[in-house]
């Protein structure tokens, strides 16, 4: 194939196709999904081990890439809760008449054609398919090539729905992995509304210095948890831990500990076993250092300035202590990506200022930073977290699929 042209003229469109389909029958789409989702698992976990094979037990993504039993009815349950959710198109946010007679009405549509780029976890083509059915939005899919055979079963299984009940295929389309179209992706600003890529910070830099069709940004976490000199420890110590080890392959995972100087010592003897028993590798600052050096710690390492705002995506974190809510505020500030943060403290006080002046899509008092899910926070499945100011931020799910429309109506008026 030399060209993606043809694919993204087919997805254009089935924009106007999509709009034909009621309320009754993108319900129905999800529903069959679900079904054939279930139905069709034994192909799914074949053709996922396809992709399984190719990748490294020892890389971290190789969790992301897994679609076992549990996770594909995860993924039924969340096609059904989609469905279940209100269509955020055509509604209607306000209507007036003018003093001329024009009906004036300001409404939500579709934003059209969705292109999403995306890396290692074939769940997002499911999701992705799903939250633009409902929304009435038609979907181009480029995944990447770690995930080739999962993608192409599920887009596969995705298309027959929507051929058993007379609908265009092209609502739903996987794009080559190669990477040569990706270029003609971007640009092609005829035939798509909005790119959204959702993976390392890598493929999102690129994306947004190369794009011409506007982007929406999701993906790359730079997470810290703050214990503050007031904190309960034995929580705080639950919480870091929950926060770094449970996935630490997602975007919300845990990357760096800021411990306040007070109790930095005994908080790092409350973490270390609870790190240790995951082979948590630290990346500690002189302090953290010397603390959980005494601690033997068998998984350290002195932290270089590369350790802070960076994104590990494994077993791996860093450690600083510093003096105070200013100082914790301050490295936050330098380092973060803007996505999840976290304060432990007891002082309201301090609570509120973390809460008030950190800028991130969300922030957290006593709670794992690993909550940030469209999932959890009653919106159904997620495109990925947006980490950006406009449009959406943080969970970028159903509620941000459309844009507005006004719609005039009148009986001849001129001006």
């Amino acid at each position: 194939m030399e060209s993606i042209q043809s694919l993204l003229q087919n997805a254009a469109k089935a924009t106007r196709a999509i709009k034909l389909l009621s309320d009754a029958d993108k319900k129905a789409v999800l529903s069959a999904l679900a079904r054939q989702l279930r139905l069709n698992k034994d192909l799914i976990i074949a053709e996922n081990a396809n992709d399984l094979v190719a990748m490294s037990d020892e890389d971290p993504k190789k969790d992301r890439l897994v679609l076992n039993a549990e996770r594909i009815e995860d993924l039924a349950k969340s096609v059904e809760d989609i469905a279940e959710l209100e269509d955020p198109s055509a509604q209607v946010l306000s209507e007036k008449t003018l003093a001329n007679g024009l009906f004036v009405q300001k409404k939500t549509v579709a934003l059209g054609v969705v292109g999403v780029i995306y890396e290692s976890r074939p769940n997002v083509t499911v999701d992705v398919a799903a939250l633009c059915i409902r929304s009435g939005n038609v979907c181009v899919l480029r995944g990447g090539t770690d995930a080739l055979y999962s993608n192409r079963c599920l887009v596969a299984i995705l298309q027959g729905v929507l051929e058993e009940y007379g609908f265009d295929q092209n609502i739903v389309q996987l794009l080559p992995a190669d990477r040569k179209y990706i270029s003609e992706l971007l640009t092609a600003t005829k035939y798509v509304d909005i790119i959204i890529p959702r993976g390392s910070q890598q493929l999102i830099n690129y994306v947004r210095e190369n794009a011409k069709v506007p982007v929406i940004e999701t993906g790359a976490g730079v997470c810290h948890t703050y214990v503050e000199s007031t904190a309960n420890l034995a929580n705080a110590a639950e919480i870091v831990t929950n926060a770094k080890v449970t996935r630490p392959s997602v975007c919300n995972a845990l990357d760096t500990v800021l411990a306040d100087a007070s109790i930095a010592e005994e908080l790092l003897g409350l973490l270390s076993p609870k790190l240790q028993a995951f082979n948590v590798e630290i990346f500690a600052d002189e302090k953290a250092y010397s603390y959980l050096e005494k601690l033997n710690y068998p998984f350290l390492q002195k932290a270089t300035e590369e350790d802070f705002g960076r994104e590990f995506l494994d077993f791996k974190c860093s450690v600083k202590v510093l003096d105070g809510l200013e100082e914790a505020l301050d490295h936050i500030a330098l380092f973060s990506s803007k996505h999840s943060e976290a304060i432990v403290s007891e002082d309201a006080e301090s609570i509120e200022r973390f809460l008030n002046e950190v800028d991130a899509a969300a922030v957290y008092a006593n709670a794992s930073t690993r909550f940030t899910d469209g999932g959890v926070f009653g919106l159904g499945a997620e495109i990925g977290i947006s980490t950006q100011k406009l449009h959406a931020r943080g969970p970028f799910a159903l509620e941000k699929l459309v844009t507005e429309k006004w719609v005039v109506k009148g009986s001849g008026q001129v001006r």
